[in-house]
């Protein structure tokens, strides 16, 4: 009588078996975990028609950015938690050098009083904007269709929290020197009046209510995070090493490191979207939508900079530029 054959064990996880190579640790811990995508009739294995389960069906499974597998996204970095702290720990020990370096120096004192009340109105306010970065990356992070792209989310989650307490540290130093000037009290009221906020806060709220994954992916990485990387980051770093600022500057730099792998693992999605018939078409309409706003946070923000020719130009320029190459 003949015996059943028996089944061979695999020698690593189904989803990765076909790759017949043993996979690397990025993939053994970052592939296929989302259980939420198992089943897009009920996202959470519960009465389909609940609250949240209808949020995701509405929001993440019924996008007009589609694909046949997300879960074939891979981070062009392949960053997993135990590598993005070891990096983050290294750059996080660079800024804090910065900053010791800097007060043993006396830094603040001596920096023009004019300058100053620059800081307070176009540097400090920047904690709500960062925030509101923050906010979408995680929103971003728990709507996505793959948890290769949700840790890429949020680990830009992460390092907009890092660009948030740095500008709270420098915050309070420069209330210790300027006194007089609101650091620390007056910011919440410069960001919801200034005209030099209004337009980054207009387009971080409306991106915040951009419910659709993929048109909250459009607004955010591809609109909003290069506006702010060139004006803010780049465009004051700049007018801050005019000023005798080289602090600011050099935290500056040191943020656009994590806006450079940002923007890497948002042009590999892009790519990949790409490859899918109805896509480009999704991507271009949501970008005629929000491009707009872009620009507007840019001239509002850059017009108000000191020492800073045709600030919103270039900043308009470079983020144009980031666009194009993604082919869009």
């Amino acid at each position: 009588m003949n015996q059943p054959a028996i089944a061979q064990p695999l020698k690593t996880w189904s989803h990765l078996a076909a790759r017949r190579r043993k996979p690397s640790e990025y993939e053994i811990v970052s592939t296929n975990l989302h259980y939420t995508t198992d089943r897009p009739d009920a996202p959470f294995e519960l009465d389909p028609d609940f609250g949240l389960a209808a949020w995701y069906k509405t929001h993440r499974n019924a996008s007009p950015l589609r694909h046949s597998d997300w879960n074939a996204f891979r981070d062009p970095d392949e960053m997993v938690y135990r590598t993005y702290n070891l990096l983050q720990d290294g750059q996080e020990n660079y800024v804090f050098g910065l900053l010791d370096q800097f007060s043993e120096r006396g830094h603040d004192a001596m920096l023009d009083a004019g300058w100053a009340r620059h800081l307070s109105r176009l540097y400090t306010p920047g904690r709500y904007l960062f925030h509101a970065l923050q906010m979408g990356s995680a929103y971003l992070s728990q709507m996505a269709p793959a948890s290769t792209i949700s840790n890429c989310a949020t680990y830009q989650t992460a390092d907009s929290l890092r660009w948030l307490t740095h500008t709270a540290y420098r915050t309070r130093e420069l209330s210790k020197t300027f006194g007089d000037l609101g650091f620390g009290t007056g910011e919440r009221a410069i960001w919801e009046s200034d005209p030099a906020w209004q337009g980054f806060r207009e387009l971080v709220e409306k991106g915040l209510a951009a419910y659709d994954w993929g048109e909250h992916f459009v607004a955010m990485n591809l609109v909003a995070r290069p506006a702010v990387e060139e004006a803010v980051l780049r465009g004051l770093g700049q007018t801050a090493r005019h000023n005798g600022d080289t602090l600011l500057a050099l935290l500056g730099d040191a943020q656009l490191l994590d806006a450079d792998r940002h923007r890497r693992w948002t042009t590999a999605l892009v790519k990949m979207a790409l490859e899918v018939e109805g896509n480009r078409e999704a991507l271009s309409g949501w970008l005629a939508k929000w491009a707009p706003l872009g620009d507007a946070a840019i001239d509002a923000y850059c017009r108000r900079l000191p020492d800073a020719r045709d600030a919103a130009g270039a900043a308009r320029d470079a983020a144009a530029a980031f666009r194009r190459g993604l082919g869009l």
